[in-house]
């Protein structure tokens, strides 16, 4: 059973409408290596077949669309060899299909319904029209696993309003479909229950301009669906309370002052809980990408990505970070550093700085 499916459906004017469905439900659609190597030939492929209209980006089931990269089998591959190739091609494979997402010249629709993390918010950021649903959790979590949050993150969150990337980057705080479409994440809300109708309506749609036919219908589905939309999310609610807890000159300041915070909030008791026992590396790493890629180009923000995401698989805290929080569950990982205050400012400037004298995204 192959672990994405991929369909073509003629639409009513002689068309074709093709579908990516991921179908990787016992891993949460968790995206590996092999999905993107699979992935990554279609997208091209129909990008110059004449036929195809559009394409929609889905997954089996309704729980999840996908929880994010395969990272246990990344860093079982580590644990067994340190100089494993792996991560520099599964980080270099996958960036680059985010990127082909991002620039892709027919509509790629995303049903991001249920959890959409890591990976998974890769995906569905490229899209040009990214729907959400009442179940969709959306994060970012990487800090609690010794890494950050990339996949083009240090693009999205960096396009936030005020500092609400900067606090979802270091929390991983989830956020629902309101603040999803709040904060730029997504484009439409339509209920999960119209997923089929969605397709239905598209194959009946005209396409002489295919933006406006796929338009037309998201655009339908949703006024059918506003009246089940939460109007306000956690971000939202909590967004004078974000600017200022984040108001500081460095990030350890913003530890300082969000650890000291006593409240009965459980949205932002999960915030202090994440950043008490995440990476210390990871907050510092968080913290300075952000800024370095604030004024990148997309094609630049990959480029940093791959160089920090190949040197955080060189270095412990990831695999260790993955063990406890996915592996043994224990919940119990061994930092690299103990606390903020101990992590190593060489360390930090290291990870930034290319392994390779030609870099692999550099034809993007």
């Amino acid at each position: 059973m192959s672990c994405v499916r991929f369909n073509e459906y003629p639409t009513q004017d002689g068309k074709w409408l093709a579908e990516i469905c991921l179908n990787a439900e016992g891993s949460l659609h968790a995206l590996s290596l092999e999905m993107i190597d699979l992935i990554q030939p279609k997208l091209e492929q129909w990008q110059h077949d004449e036929r195809i209209v559009a394409v929609i980006l889905d997954s089996v089931g309704s729980k999840a669309f996908c929880a994010g990269g395969d990272v246990v089998s990344l860093c079982k591959a580590i644990k067994a060899d340190p100089c494993s190739p792996l991560p520099d091609a599964f980080f270099t494979r996958e960036y680059r299909l985010d990127y082909t997402i991002h620039t892709y010249n027919k509509p790629i629709i995303c049903w991001g319904s249920g959890i959409v993390m890591g990976g998974g918010m890769g995906l569905m950021n490229g899209c040009s029209h990214r729907i959400v649903t009442e179940t969709s959790h959306l994060a970012m979590p990487e800090v609690t696993i010794g890494l950050y949050p990339d996949v083009g993150g240090s693009w999205f969150l960096n396009h936030m309003p005020g500092r609400t990337g900067l606090f979802l980057g270091l929390t991983g705080n989830p956020i629902n479909a309101a603040d999803a479409l709040f904060l730029g994440l997504a484009d439409r809300f339509i209920t999960s229950d119209q997923r089929d109708l969605m397709l239905e309506r598209l194959l009946g749609e005209s396409w002489g301009d295919a933006t406006a036919a796929v338009n037309r219908v998201l655009r339908d589905l949703e006024v059918a669906s506003r009246s089940q939309l939460t109007p306000e999310g956690p971000v939202q609610r909590h967004y004078d309370f974000i600017q200022m807890i984040t108001d500081h000159n460095d990030v350890d300041g913003f530890v300082e002052a969000l650890v000291a915070v006593k409240s009965d909030d459980k949205w932002i008791q999960r915030g202090v809980n994440a950043i008490k026992h995440g990476s210390p590396l990871s907050i510092k790493l968080i913290q300075k990408q952000l800024a370095v890629t604030q004024h990148m180009s997309l094609k630049e923000v990959f480029c940093a990505e791959l160089i920090l995401s190949v040197q955080c698989c060189r270095r412990t805290d990831f695999p260790e970070g993955v063990r406890a929080l996915l592996v043994d569950k224990d919940g119990a990982p061994q930092w690299a550093f103990s606390c903020l205050a101990d992590v190593d400012p060489a360390e930090v400037e290291a990870c930034f700085v290319s392994p390779w004298s030609q870099h692999p995204l550099a034809d993007l």
